[in-house]
């Protein structure tokens, strides 16, 4: 039994095809000779037509459909093919399809559109016999149209922008961070170790690095003489604190070390060193990669706090999809959990607590600077992510924002609003040339305000078309209704007559009857009266 409303959209690397079904029973597809039919090429070709095969124009066409279908999205590109190809949208039409999302979209369209288990093994069937359907393709043309735009699928689901990859700024923020605890374990360590040796320079040497610098300089303390000042000065950094160092070094306290446990301290120092050197370099590297992926943000909170806001959140994309209430405890979803079972307060803060401005903020502002704050790293974020070009300016009007904020807690000085800054911002980078020029942006204006009128015009005259034709059509459809209403009455008289006629004749009867009753009757009472 065919079926001229039933479609099939099948998507390839080189086209969209369009199949229409030509037999189908819905008991018999459950058959085992209707599912073997499906492997035969010459019995599925008995089955389904190749209505329509429309190539790509070209491989940026072929990407954008791809993508689309993947996302559940009709492009314009499938919207052309569909609405071209197929009858008048309505729900009789039926659009079998590959997933539930892209059906959805196409049933925005008019159509009835759905997908199934069946609908997937016919998938399957005209994809193993659709060098049968399509003349044109030549043996291996597939293959490569499918390699090519498989790796071109992959290149852009990756990432769009190489100098722009936040997940560059998520491993070096975790690793800055697991630097750190390493690099404090092993001063610590080194710290602990030489100390045996030369325990006072704990005292002088407060910070980790620094004294494994310093031991590395001294070694032996009982060769350390006024000859190596210079080398100690270029380490403190002061002339007081190097001669504290000698004279330490001097009346030490500590045992002597052999020459094997010395070297030994020594390579284990130079290992702290390197590790505090590699530490400086990544740290430097994150500030890049920061002001280059996030700038905005950079500039409001700083380098680790806004990688460490990117990294819990996944991703750049993701920190700006998420509203300011999230962003505000992001790192804190122990706490907030916790606090939700055990119905308490919740927490304030997660990881913007390490900003600066939290710490300024007084103990009964801290959750208002914060709430605050949230905001403007959401608005930063969006910025951020979602722009072309890069710039910092919005993120230090942010800042002062907040600034602006913490001196209204003490002073009560209103800061100004939140778009009249921003107008601010959008003229200056205005006038220094980063955005369009007023005047490209004043003919895109009139020119869609051109096409606006165009298109109300057109459709002022189409419904002044409408309304004229209705006009000249009502006197037409008034003397239709006057002669249906002569037809009408005349047709009713003519029904009436017949009626008049029988009670006329009725009538007549009766008269007649009573006239010879009365003729009857008239001798008999004669004849009573003479009796």
């Amino acid at each position: 039994m065919g079926d001229d409303n039933f479609f099939l959209l099948f998507e390839t690397a080189t086209g969209f095809c369009l199949f229409q079904r030509l037999f189908g029973d819905e008991i018999g597809e459950q058959t085992p000779e209707y599912q073997d039919s499906l492997a035969d090429a010459s019995k599925f070709k008995k089955l389904f037509k190749l209505k329509v095969f429309t190539p790509f124009p070209s491989a940026e066409v072929a990407l954008d459909s791809i993508n689309s279908v993947s996302e559940g999205v009709v492009n314009e590109f499938l919207q052309a093919f569909l609405t071209s190809n197929l009858p008048k949208a309505s729900n009789k039409v039926s659009v079998a399809v590959s997933s539930q999302d892209l059906g959805s979209a196409i049933s925005e369209l008019g159509y009835r559109s759905f997908t199934s288990t069946q609908v997937q093994e016919f998938l399957r069937g005209i994809r193993g016999h659709l060098t049968s359907f399509i003349k044109a393709l030549k043996p291996g043309d597939l293959e490569k149209a499918q390699l090519g735009l498989s790796h071109s699928y992959s290149r852009s689901k990756v990432k769009f922008n190489v100098n722009r990859v936040d997940n560059m700024i998520i491993q070096s923020i975790n690793l800055l961070d697991q630097t750190d605890k390493d690099l404090n374990t092993f001063a610590m360590r080194c710290k602990e170790w030489y100390s045996w040796h030369f325990p006072e320079l704990t005292k002088v040497a407060k910070d980790n690095v620094e004294f494994a610098r310093l031991a590395r300089i001294i070694q032996s303390k009982e060769n350390l003489s006024e000859e190596d000042l210079p080398k100690l000065t270029e380490i403190t950094e002061d002339d007081e604190r190097s001669q504290q160092v000698l004279d330490a070094a001097r009346a030490s306290m500590g045992q002597s070390v052999s020459e094997l446990d010395l070297l030994n301290i020594m390579k284990f120092a130079d290992r702290v060193i390197a590790l505090a050197d590699y530490r400086a370099r990544l740290h430097g590297y994150l500030v890049e990669k920061m002001h280059n992926v996030a700038p905005n943000l950079t500039a409001l909170v700083g380098e680790q706090v806004g990688a460490r806001l990117i990294s819990g959140a996944g991703s750049l994309t993701n920190l700006a999809k998420m509203p300011a209430s999230t962003v505000q405890i992001l790192g804190a979803e122990k706490a907030l959990f916790r606090a939700l079972k055990a119905r308490t307060n919740t927490p304030k803060y997660g990881l913007i607590f390490q900003s600066s401005f939290i710490g300024k903020a007084a103990a009964k502002n801290k959750g208002r600077i914060s709430r605050y704050l949230a905001n403007k790293c959401s608005f930063a974020s969006r910025i951020d992510a979602f722009s072309d070009k890069a710039t910092s300016k919005f993120g230090e009007r942010l800042k002062t924002q907040v600034e602006e904020r913490l001196a209204f807690f003490d002073s009560g000085v209103t800061p100004p609003k939140n778009l009249d800054v921003m107008k601010e911002v959008v003229d200056e980078l205005t006038s220094d040339g980063f955005y369009e020029k007023e005047k490209s942006a004043k003919k895109r204006h009139a020119a869609a305000e051109e096409i606006q009128k165009s298109s109300k015009k057109a459709k002022k005259s189409k419904k002044e078309e409408s309304e004229s034709e209705e006009e000249e059509e009502k006197p037409k459809k008034s003397k239709k209704a006057k002669k249906s209403k002569k037809e009408e009455s005349e047709s009713e008289e003519e029904e009436e007559k017949p009626k008049k006629d029988k009670k006329k004749a009725k009538k007549s009867k009766k008269e007649e009857s009573d006239s010879e009753e009365e003729e009857e009757e008239k001798p008999k009472k004669s004849k009573k009266s003479k009796k």
